[in-house]
């Protein structure tokens, strides 16, 4: 139901913008290229490459990362194990630039499966190296700029040699060799690691693509069998067939249940994945709102930090993740091990449906239910307490027929509270002014005979 991203890697030094940096800095004209180059110097002096001794992750404590997203709720973290960029986050045996042999000279992703799997969590991990080919096709119109230097081709990849349009990618294949390149990188990361969770982000759904994605899932698949796990894989649009991959929107919501399990990712910042100075940050509320809806629609909610390049996380991540944790210590029995009900809420506010949608300011009223199930309990959580403590629920109530079953008790999550209540057009139950209304969602136990 809740899991942990975590995006981390070279990009974290110049934090400038997002983690499209590296991309965009050899870019002409660009805000990140002019500020590339007032700040570091031309890009024949300095490339993107040259950041790498800065990353040290020196203070980079896997145990003391653990520690918190277990005190956040979640179940499971997946680390970008290699961004677009090209760099990986652990020890590959396949290129030299991976943050075992340069910068951190630690195997990041190794020592966060660790640390995560001691605290029971599950580990995944995350591949967007498809996009690689194209990434960083600016520097190819910089004739003076370190991606034509065939010196760092194995870091900059075929940008080196083609040049791409990010408006036509659909149009521009990747070569065989890109692709293949991609399959073994992603197969040493599922060999070595064991990863419950393989993410992928966009762009593999290019049609070229799809032969090797079903040998990926066919290897991945294959050897989950061999080590008796459960394992899935999370990928966006039509990249795989319907039943064989869990169904990710980035940033993005659903407006109805479906009975497939479906994941949004999103960011606890509004402007970037990674991390930047000055980030634009959720309010922590927003988040558990979001996660709420989500789940209520059998969704899962995989929210994404931005360490610094220090290797730590930085204090605003940190608390909205504690805040998080805080309610889903009283709450979680809300989200956990439950399933979506026969509708997944009720409420005037509108959650748009589709990627890159959750951004959008939704103001919720104490009319705003959303319902999840375990058992002979019903969980009505109240996205907006009122401040008369009245609560009026339609889809409970006699008219529309959708709980054929009687009430035997109702109590507030959290409290020693068990409200009065009636049951007529509508399940009208009177709290009384003993909750303050905040920006934290309230939840009803409502235990039926």
């Amino acid at each position: 139901k809740f899991g942990i991203f975590i995006h981390w890697g070279v990009y974290s030094v110049p934090a400038f913008g997002n983690e499209w940096y590296p991309r965009n800095m050899y870019i002409k004209g660009s805000k990140e290229n002019l500020h590339h180059e007032e700040k570091y110097g031309t890009l024949d002096k300095f490339g993107y490459k040259d950041f790498i001794p800065q990353f040290k992750a020196e203070k980079f404590d896997p145990k003391e990362w653990a520690e918190l997203f277990k005190e956040a709720g979640a179940k499971f973290v997946v680390p970008v194990a290699e961004h677009h960029d090209g760099f990986q986050m652990y020890a590959s045996d396949l290129c030299r630039w991976n943050a075992a042999e340069m910068g951190p000279k630690r195997d990041i992703l190794g020592e966060l499966k660790t640390e995560v799997e001691k605290e029971g969590m599950v580990l995944g991990a995350s591949t967007h190296r498809a996009e690689h080919y194209w990434f960083f096709n600016g520097g190819r119109q910089i004739p003076e700029s370190d991606v034509n230097d065939p010196e760092y081709d194995d870091l900059y990849g075929p940008a080196a040699g083609i040049s791409r349009d990010i408006s036509s990618i659909y149009d521009n294949p990747p070569s065989e060799e890109h692709m293949q390149d991609w399959l073994v990188r992603t197969c040493e990361i599922v060999d070595k690691y064991q990863p419950s969770i393989v993410y992928f982000d966009w762009w593999i759904q290019q049609y070229a693509w799809k032969p090797y994605l079903r040998k990926f899932a066919a290897y991945y698949y294959n050897r989950s069998a061999q080590w008796g796990k459960e394992t899935a894989i999370d990928a966006k649009f039509d990249a795989y067939v319907y039943g064989s991959a869990v169904n990710d929107l980035e940033r993005g919501q659903l407006d109805h249940i479906t009975p497939d399990l479906w994941q949004n990712d999103t960011s606890v910042a509004k402007n970037s994945w990674g991390y930047t100075v000055g980030n634009d940050y959720k309010k922590p509320s927003d988040v558990v709102l979001d996660l709420v809806d989500v789940v209520s629609k059998n969704g899962a909610l995989l929210l994404n930090i931005g360490p610094k390049p220090d290797g730590t996380i930085p204090e605003e991540d940190a608390h909205i993740l504690r805040e998080m944790g805080k309610w889903l210590k009283v709450n979680g029995e809300s989200i956990y091990g439950t399933r979506y009900w026969k509708v997944f809420g009720e409420g005037p506010t509108v959650v748009p449906e589709g990627h890159f949608t959750d951004t959008y300011d939704k103001h919720f009223t104490s009319e705003d239910i959303r319902f999840t199930s375990k058992s002979n309990h019903i969980y009505a959580t109240v996205l907006h307490w009122p401040e008369d403590g009245e609560i009026h629920i339609k889809s409970l109530g006699n008219e529309m027929k959708l709980l054929k079953s009687s009430i035997k008790d109702i109590e507030i999550l959290g409290t020693d509270l068990h409200p009065s209540y009636s049951r007529n057009k509508t399940l009208d139950i009177s709290c009384g002014k003993v909750i303050e209304p905040g920006d934290m969602p309230v939840v009803l136990k409502i235990t039926i005979e």
